[in-house]
């Protein structure tokens, strides 16, 4: 009997050893072969809303297209998940999981600059290529080879509404309301005021900066500071939480300049926390759904209001387009070796999205246009788009 056990024992260890290996491709116990993109989002925390709506567009792109060549042969894609719960040490445990433990070959995330850089140290040590989706900070992939995005950066962001600011809005003097602990905000801030110093020729042209902190909800003193500066416009970007309430309360005490915004407040949080207060909100964003970017667009479109009865954001199509380059630079890799997938993903010119057409250019950030809504009569409202 024991002599039978043992028998069957090394049958299993040398049917285990005789099976075929993948780098990043795993059996997936079906007579097939899977490779793991991992997923890391804040799902839960201040940043939820956000991430809530990446992930569910990253879901979409995986029924839509559930499997990969490479090699010749096809893969099953296994999506692992994993919330950063809007907190950076979260994040970094986050991408270290999706590598160590999941297998991750690719990585694509995350809603939040402050979480990107995080986790993008920990893939940068462990050689994993990350996709962003819209983490717009400079420094997310500033000195990282493994990290890639599909959207703008700040600096083009804050360029773009600072010369809104200034020359449709005919702005001379301005002030910012920044969320000090969040790397986008103070980021995007820096860079509205760099751009609009030298629009106006005056040094002095910001009469204030005021801080705030993530889950702040009474924005009184900063409000009355504001209302006796009287600036031609007021810059937020922020949360959408925090955003909104600083409008909703400056409103409230009177102070009735435009108030601009950063892509953040692409979500429908923002118009429910705000209400009424925020009509005419102004801000910078990836995507609108009536102007379609590319022949992707409409399908995408179609696809996520049939599975989720709602209009997606632009942060559902920039998740969606990571999810699509992730398969497109493993094809052209033809490997599922982590090296050769992140050459192939800064090699990307020409890729057509649903939020547009991504170029790379030697940092690793895509070159694309910016699109400016306005909210009217409790929605959001085209602009314009503005080019790079």
């Amino acid at each position: 009997m024991k002599r039978t056990i043992k028998m069957c024992a090394l049958a299993m260890i040398l049917a285990v050893l005789a099976l075929p290996v993948f780098a990043g491709g795993k059996s997936d116990g079906a007579g097939g072969d899977t490779i793991t993109i991992g997923v890391f989002e804040p799902m839960t925390g201040a940043n939820a809303a956000g991430g809530q709506m990446e992930v569910e567009a990253i879901r979409l792109a995986n029924k839509l297209y559930p499997t990969v060549t490479a090699g010749g042969k096809e893969y099953k894609i296994n999506l692992a998940i994993v919330d950063t719960k809007t907190d950076k040490v979260e994040a970094a445990n986050a991408v270290e999981r999706l590598i160590d433990r999941e297998k991750a070959s690719i990585i694509i995330g995350t809603y939040g600059s402050s979480f990107a850089i995080a986790g993008g140290e920990v893939a940068k040590e462990k050689r994993v290529p990350i996709i962003g989706t819209t983490c717009t900070n400079p420094l997310v992939t500033l000195g990282n080879d493994y990290y890639f995005r599909v959207c703008f950066i700040d600096p083009f962001q804050g360029t773009v509404m600072s010369n809104f600011a200034f020359n449709d809005q005919k702005a001379k003097t301005a002030v910012i309301v920044q969320e000090v602990t969040n790397d986008y905000s103070v980021g995007l801030a820096n860079f509205f005021v760099e751009n609009f110093k030298k629009l106006t020729g005056n040094p002095n042209s910001i009469l204030g900066t005021f801080n705030y902190q993530t889950g702040d909800q009474d924005f009184s003193a900063q409000v009355t500071q504001i209302k006796s500066l009287n600036p031609d416009v007021i810059f937020a970007p922020g949360n959408y939480t925090e955003s909104a309430l600083i409008m909703k309360q400056a409103r409230e005490q009177g102070v009735n300049c435009p108030v601009l915004g950063g892509d953040t407040w692409d979500v429908p949080e923002f118009l429910d926390v705000g209400g009424a207060r925020v009509e005419g909100a102004l801000f910078s964003t990836f995507f609108d759904g009536e102007n379609a970017a590319t022949p992707i667009t409409g399908k995408f479109i179609s696809d996520y209001r049939t599975d989720y009865k709602t209009e997606p954001s632009g942060f559902a199509a920039l998740a969606y387009d990571a999810y699509l380059l992730c398969l497109d630079a493993i094809r052209r890799a033809d490997s599922l070796d982590k090296e050769k997938i992140r050459s192939a993903i800064a090699q990307t010119r020409g890729f057509v999205g649903a939020a547009g057409v991504v170029t790379l250019d030697g940092n690793g950030d895509a070159v694309k246009a910016a699109v400016i809504k306005t909210v009217k009569n409790g929605k959001y409202v085209f602009q314009t788009v503005v080019n790079p």
